[in-house]
């Protein structure tokens, strides 16, 4: 695998030395003379708020340092492209054959926002890095989301049914989640295969 220094961009071949289980080395730069990653010895929640705060070397650490950039990277944009792709097309087309709205351009751009808006609860899931919480509660966040999608949808048809509103975005729930675990259960085994060939 290929490694960059978080500070300079700098390739590296080995971030740190393991000398027995707890005890690592970490490596320094050639570069710039700086410990290549720090970020290998923080928790999570650290590199979080420095990827909220938008440092480059938070960026670097995850892109570089943290996932194996020949895998990984297909199958995580493949899955959140394909997943957003299915999500919003199934939501624009069950919004203008079921809730019979006429859709222009401004009124993409409103359902669109309107959705962003109403997604709000998924900021919940963060807290799940810092107070433990069992698994069963990201479910319930989505049921939370999908409830204020259907308000949203509905704020915007203004006379269509709440029951049309809330089948559109269940269905468009449900297509994005189906497109995720097919994802997961067939592209590894793909990858693996090209990678063996």
């Amino acid at each position: 695998m290929n490694f960059r220094c978080v500070q300079c961009g700098y390739h590296i071949k080995i971030l740190y030395v393991q000398y027995s289980p707890g005890n690592i080395r970490l490596m320094k730069c050639k570069n710039c003379r700086a410990v290549a990653d720090e970020y290998i010895e923080c928790e999570i929640m650290i590199l979080l708020i420095d990827l909220i705060l938008h440092k480059a070397k938070a960026y670097r650490h995850l892109f570089y340092n943290m996932f194996d950039r020949e895998a990984m990277n297909f199958e995580i944009l493949l899955d959140t492209f394909l997943g957003n792709l299915s999500f919003i097309g199934i939501l624009l087309l069950g919004t203008r054959s079921l809730l019979n709205m006429p859709v222009e351009v401004s009124g993409y751009k409103n359902i669109l926002l309107a959705i962003l808006a109403s997604s709000y609860l998924k900021m919940f899931l963060i807290a799940m890095m810092v107070w433990e919480f069992p698994s069963s509660v990201i479910f319930i966040i989505d049921i939370f989301v999908l409830s204020s999608n259907t308000l949203a949808l509905k704020v915007m048809s203004e006379e269509s049914a709440m029951a049309k509103c809330f089948g559109v975005c269940f269905c468009a729930h449900v297509v994005k989640f189906l497109i995720s675990l097919a994802l997961n259960i067939h592209l590894p085994k793909l990858i693996t295969r090209m990678l063996t060939l």
